[in-house]
């Protein structure tokens, strides 16, 4: 199996550690190889950006050019650093001039970018790589009766010109990959709908109201638990459900797992082992309800 520099980014390693934990424990299992590499922030794909792009670019070179010197590829646990990283190897490939002037800043501290090296979701190399075949054979506990409403996330997809992960309008991915857990995956209206997690951090109003929209849609779909591969996303719904379900006088209480965490349970870690207890929105229900 191929071995990758592992990317965690800055909000799982520093906020919410156990998705990473969970996340090593399911590489393990299914045999994804992965090592360090002394990475930055990657940075932002919407902060640094919209305020000096050059910056952006020379932040997300340098990050790429530390597994260039390895000559391994990329696997993110993030949206956002995955969209970032190849947002940059995107623009510096069709921009020779930018290129350059990038170059000449990465001279100073003896980097080069090359465009040598592929950045890959994790989601997209359980999907194209280790397959579904092998996670199966991992899997020691079907969640049979788990109903999961999946919320794959805005940077995941979009811009399709360098995500090239799934359709933006009508995605399958996740759910194709929460099916092999033995889970019901079911459907509900705002499925693509932004969680609003970004705009939430500026104008709190605005952001409540794009997560309003979509737990209303989860919660009608009669869904246990929502499954998410973004730590954005992920702390949008856990964190946020309290205080949405006080502004507007409505209980929600739909708990929230990553995709490795859903997996990890189907693996037969327990939920000691994987640090469950960290989450907000408790998951004592779905862990009673499949007897774990």
């Amino acid at each position: 199996m191929t071995e990758y520099k592992m990317f965690e980014g800055c909000v799982i390693g520093n906020r919410i550690p156990f998705i990473e934990a969970a996340s090593r424990k399911v590489f393990d299992k299914i045999g994804i190889k992965t090592s360090q590499a002394p990475f930055s922030c990657c940075p932002d794909p919407t902060g640094m950006k919209s305020f000096d792009n050059d910056v952006w670019l020379a932040i997300g070179a340098r990050n790429l050019c530390l597994a260039e010197a390895e000559g391994k590829d990329i696997i993110s646990l993030c949206n956002g650093c995955t969209n970032t990283l190849r947002g940059v190897k995107h623009q510096l490939k069709h921009d020779s001039l930018k290129k350059d002037k990038i170059n000449s800043e990465l001279a100073k501290i003896g980097k080069e970018f090359k465009s040598s090296v592929d950045i890959k979701h994790f989601v997209d190399v359980f999907k194209d790589e280790v397959g579904v075949d092998r996670i199966k054979g991992a899997i020691t506990k079907q969640l049979s009766g788990l109903k999961v409403a999946v919320h794959p996330g805005c940077h995941y997809m979009r811009p399709a010109e360098w995500m090239e992960s799934d359709d933006p309008m009508k995605p399958t991915t996740l759910k194709k990959l929460v099916e092999v857990s033995g889970a019901t995956v079911v459907d509900y209206e705002e499925e693509i709908l932004c969680c609003g997690s970004a705009v939430t951090n500026a104008y709190e109003e605005h952001g409540f109201a794009n997560l309003k929209i979509k737990m209303d849609a989860i919660k009608k779909s009669g869904a246990d638990v929502i499954v998410v591969n973004c730590p954005a996303c992920y702390q949008q719904f856990d964190t946020r459900q309290r205080d949405l379900g006080k502004k507007f006088e409505t209980e929600y209480g739909i708990p929230v797992l990553y995709l490795t965490e859903l997996y990890a349970l189907a693996m037969g870690f327990s939920p000691d082992e994987l640090g469950l207890k960290f989450h907000r929105t408790r998951l004592s229900g779905i862990l009673e309800k499949l007897n774990i």
